[in-house]
């Protein structure tokens, strides 16, 4: 267990890491937004056009990338919404077996699925073609548009990361479940500070 532990450490430090790069993501899309904004009064006020469609599309792009990227994070540190005033109370045991039955009956499949159904999607806006030759990139409908391929392929790559780290989660819910780690580390390793109830 120890060695799946470690798999899970590394897993979680990967998220971690990627997480915390979205904050720059989001500075970068206000800054985006506001040289946008700027840029496109000013073009009124001197009679010519400062923005393009490329500029707006690559700031939902961005919104983008920080929204998939938060999957595996939001994962992670528990922070997904629960309504379950029962779990609260719970200990940590029984906590992690129902954490453990959802995340293998629903969170992998669902994951593996998400992946599977979005491969030739992403391909296709690739310019794979159904004879399997490649041909042009999937493009904006819009002026001056950005490339559809390289967001799409953001969808796999957050359903990979939310697949790995549900795999990280399920070794550390064995891990509480089979009492390999004392109360505290479950606490630590699982991030089980179950909210207040009133």
């Amino acid at each position: 267990m120890q060695v799946l532990l470690r798999v899970s450490d590394a897993i979680d430090a990967l998220n971690e890491w990627i997480g915390s790069k979205t904050a720059y993501i989001v500075m970068a899309m206000v800054a985006i937004g506001f040289v946008n904004v700027v840029a496109r009064y000013v073009g009124r006020f001197i009679g010519t056009r400062l923005t393009s469609n490329a500029i707006i599309e690559l700031q939902w792009y961005l919104f983008s990338i920080m929204f998939f990227l938060g999957f595996a994070y939001i994962l992670k540190h528990n922070l997904n919404v629960r309504v379950d005033f029962w779990y609260a109370k719970w200990s940590p045991q029984r906590r992690a077996l129902i954490d453990l039955v959802g995340t293998l009956l629903f969170l992998i499949p669902f994951c593996i699925l998400a992946i599977y159904v979005t491969i030739n999607p992403v391909l296709f806006s690739w310019g794979r073609l159904p004879n399997g030759n490649w041909g042009t990139w999937e493009m904006s409908p819009d002026p001056d548009g950005l490339p559809r391929a390289p967001i799409k392929s953001m969808i796999i790559v957050a359903f990979v990361l939310l697949l790995l780290q549900a795999i990280a989660q399920v070794i550390k819910y064995l891990a509480v479940v089979t009492n390999t780690v004392r109360a505290e580390q479950a606490a630590q390793i699982e991030e089980y500070h179950a909210p207040v109830v009133e």
